[in-house]
């Protein structure tokens, strides 16, 4: 018995060598990486492809970091030179207040949090009813909302803006007003996607004992999905923010107003009139709101969210 116990277990332990060869297998065999040389030069490309790494990634925003702060003629003269003649702080006031950058932050805040808003009504709603609820025709419904995802963008501005122009029904219009801005974001096949995927992975014991403990649909939502969603939240709200934020096509188009345009629409146009280290300080505050609302929520990316989201 003991020798049947013991050839059995031989497989199990073949398994189990090679599965941690391959886990150090590589260019270099184990001999040569115990060699000092070769240890060296291992090191040295692993530094240096990280160094090339961060240079390629952070290396244009430090370079706008450096020249918001900059003299005009020191930027033109010595791009690269740290402050040849000193810092120029006062760039950064005289964009915020001559520029008047305080409102179209506010109308970029406002376009991205109603932006926020109903592309997590629309997720939430339609990810809810596709994977908990299941009806009928869920997979119909499912498949034709996939289906959206492989129309291109810029088909659907003619039409997109023809509906804004004259709502159905009530025939009003939404030219020029925030609600024309952010509504047609909540049409996002790729968020009901990521949050239905989301709830199909939660725990279905945990569902069915609130239905047999009498939680109705939406007691149901609000108190035991919603819950444990907090992770696809978090990346659909990521999601949506810095998407509104960077938007540029369709807010162009329908907020002609210069009054009520965000700043991707307006420090392009102010760029023509504008001294070039006040603009590029322009450019430095509207890129540093972004990065640091991605600093915040990065935990939902660096510790599992988005996989837990996506995981089939």
């Amino acid at each position: 018995m003991s020798a049947f116990t013991d050839l059995r277990a031989l497989p199990r332990r073949r398994t189990r060598s090679l599965a941690a060869d391959s886990d150090t297998r590589g260019i270099t065999s184990e001999f040569d990486r115990r060699q000092p040389l070769v240890g060296l030069l291992r090191r040295a490309v692993h530094v240096g492809l990280l160094l090339f790494l961060v240079v390629a990634a952070l290396g244009p925003i430090l370079w706008l970091a450096k020249s918001a702060i900059t003299p005009t003629q020191d930027t033109l003269r010595q791009p690269m030179a740290l402050w040849p003649h000193g810092l120029d702080l006062a760039n950064l006031k005289t964009a915020w207040v001559d520029l008047h950058l305080s409102l179209y932050f506010k109308n970029t805040m406002i376009i991205a949090l109603g932006s926020w808003a109903i592309q997590m009504l629309v997720a939430v709603t339609g990810g809810y009813a596709l994977a908990i609820l299941r009806p009928a025709f869920g997979r119909v419904i499912y498949g034709a909302v996939m289906m959206t995802m492989f129309v291109p963008v810029v088909v659907l501005l003619v039409p997109l803006y023809l509906t804004i122009l004259d709502l159905p029904v009530t025939h009003a219009s939404l030219i020029n007003t925030y609600w024309g801005a952010f509504l047609p974001a909540g049409a996002s096949a790729f968020n009901v996607a990521l949050v239905k995927r989301f709830f199909d992975n939660l725990p279905r014991e945990v569902i069915e004992a609130a239905r047999v403990d009498g939680a109705g649909d939406f007691r149901l939502f609000f108190y035991v999905v919603l819950p444990m969603s907090r992770p696809v939240l978090g990346v659909v709200s990521v999601f949506a923010v810095l998407a509104a934020w960077k938007d540029f096509i369709w807010p162009l188009v329908v907020l002609p107003d210069p009054a009520k345009q965000p700043l991707s629409v307006r420090l392009p146009n102010l760029a023509k009139v504008t001294e070039l280290d006040v603009f590029l300080a322009a450019l430095l505050i509207s890129t540093a709101i972004p990065i640091a609302f991605f600093v915040v929520f990065q935990r939902f990316f660096l510790r599992g969210g988005l996989d837990g989201a996506v995981k089939g």
